[in-house]
């Protein structure tokens, strides 16, 4: 697996967090009990995969990769990179702010790297920390309508650093059987324990079969599915 490189935090970078009880209770032990509030109800769950085949023969030819998926689909996504048994890691783009360190120390418990950076602020910096992640050997992870939408609209970002890298797109969606919606702006999915949850693959492609109106078109088609599985 790529390692994570020194210095992602804040902390270690010399922001400010606020007093050492404040850093360690808000970055410390809330994402603590939170990845792993996330990870029991995970295990309730009955997984089944839909198109992992074509993912997995890119895991096995050492391609590169990049997940698509809206950002309602967020809190469960890390079922959908069941490769780290290969020495294969993932990262995403997260806030250089407080909300993206309390991020970034979530995922960092599902093993999952952060890219300090926010693409609204400064695109074309972001877009070079994720170029660069792909070439160190990481996949990456992109919700192109976050991280304030509008909810299932395409930013840009997925085709520009596929076509960089050469990594390949997967568009993904996470779903479930039982589940509800929060009242935030992306109506954020949840399931309830025991629930069945299904992750659909799209088929990969590389940038130059892709447009950012098809690509939104596949991950709303996906959504079409998720939302037609849940009231089947």
């Amino acid at each position: 697996m790529p390692e994570a490189p020194a210095g992602v935090q804040i902390a270690e970078r010399g922001r400010p967090l606020g007093s050492p009880l404040s850093v360690w209770l808000q970055f410390r032990v809330v994402p603590f009990l939170a990845a792993h509030l996330v990870k029991l109800l995970a295990y309730t769950l009955r997984v089944d995969y839909q198109g992992l085949d074509a993912v997995d023969a890119l895991a096995a030819a050492d391609q590169r990769f990049i997940l698509a998926f809206w950002h309602r689909r967020l809190a469960m996504m890390p079922l959908a990179y069941p490769f780290h048994r290969r020495g294969r890691g993932v990262a995403i783009l997260s806030s250089d702010s407080r909300d993206g360190e309390r991020s970034a120390a979530t995922w960092r418990w599902f093993g999952i790297h952060a890219v300090r950076g926010t693409a609204a602020d400064d695109g074309a910096k972001a877009l070079v920390r994720m170029i660069r992640a792909v070439k160190e050997g990481w996949d990456f992870g992109i919700t192109p309508d976050g991280p304030k939408g509008p909810r299932q609209q395409l930013k840009p970002g997925v085709l520009a650093l596929a076509r960089k890298t050469g990594a390949w797109i997967v568009p993904v969606c996470v779903s479930f059987d039982r589940c509800v919606e929060l009242k935030t702006w992306d109506a954020l999915v949840l399931p309830l324990p025991f629930a069945k949850c299904t992750v659909t693959y799209g088929a990969p492609a590389l940038a130059s079969a892709c447009t950012d109106a098809s690509l939104e078109a596949e991950l709303n088609a996906l959504e079409t599915f998720a939302e037609g599985n849940r009231h089947a």
